[in-house]
């Protein structure tokens, strides 16, 4: 059903609370992701981590708030976030490349389509890219801001059938989970109005930069572009073969001309 997938995965799928690798996410995520790919499809990760990973391996006592501290950490975490992801995709006969992007590189058309390029260039060489914000170098005025925008950004790019959001939650719900036990996850969202953005709450974890609303504006975004995209809870991995597959799985945007299998 979807041929080119960007998976975007937030802090804290890759992470557990003390900013240190999730260990077991991330090798079933590798997984995953290598036996989606052994399958044809095209696979494309937006993944978040580096200063969430820089906070653990410096022993800082918890997310900077100061710029040149979250640059620092950004740069020791990404390091380690590189690292472990070619390690573990060479495990299964996989090429991974390292893109780091700023607003900038988004906003320039001529550093864009450069951008685009390199990336259909990969995807034909059957490497598969990994995409970050260049955290070590973006300041507040040239920030994408969050990941679930840049997921949205390279889905556009690139033209993907399917951009899916691995949270920390199961999907939209018509209230937060966490809070009223009343609420209940929404599985097909056919357009963004102002009454689904309505329910976004605030932000995600605390390593984390992303909440619902940032989901809420990536789904606009690439549903506008006739790409679907899908929330879902990044706690097992494996849910990307569903995913894969076109089966009911957390909260499913629908892209204009596009309806379910």
């Amino acid at each position: 059903m979807y041929m080119r997938i960007v998976v975007k995965v937030g802090t804290s799928t890759l992470a557990h609370a003390t900013g240190r690798m999730n260990i077991r996410h991330v090798e079933d995520l590798v997984k995953v992701l290598s036996d989606l790919k052994n399958a044809g499809h095209e696979v494309i990760l937006v993944s978040s981590g580096a200063i969430g990973m820089g906070v653990g391996k410096l022993n800082l006592p918890g997310k900077p708030s100061d710029m040149p501290s979250k640059q620092a950490a950004a740069a020791v975490g990404q390091c380690e976030l590189m690292y472990t992801y070619d390690r573990l995709f060479l495990q299964y006969n996989h090429t991974v490349a390292q893109i780091l992007l700023t607003g900038e590189d988004v906003d320039h058309a001529e550093r864009r389509q450069n951008f685009e390029n390199t990336l259909e260039r990969l995807l034909e060489l059957g490497a598969l890219p990994i995409i970050n914000e260049n955290d070590t170098i973006a300041t507040a005025e040239i920030k994408v801001g969050d990941n679930d925008t840049l997921g949205a950004i390279v889905a556009c790019s690139i033209h993907a059938d399917l951009l899916v959001l691995l949270s920390d939650i199961e999907g939209l719900y018509t209230a937060d989970p966490r809070k009223d036990p009343e609420a209940r996850l929404i599985p097909v969202v056919e357009k963004v109005t102002p009454e689904i953005e309505g329910l976004a709450g605030g932000a995600g974890s605390g390593l984390g930069t992303g909440g619902m609303a940032t989901k809420l504006r990536a789904a606009k975004m690439v549903t506008a572009a006739g790409c679907d995209m899908i929330i879902t809870n990044g706690e097992r991995p494996q849910v990307l073969y569903d995913v894969a597959d076109g089966k009911a799985v957390g909260t499913r945007f629908l892209g204009k001309k596009s309806g379910i299998d």
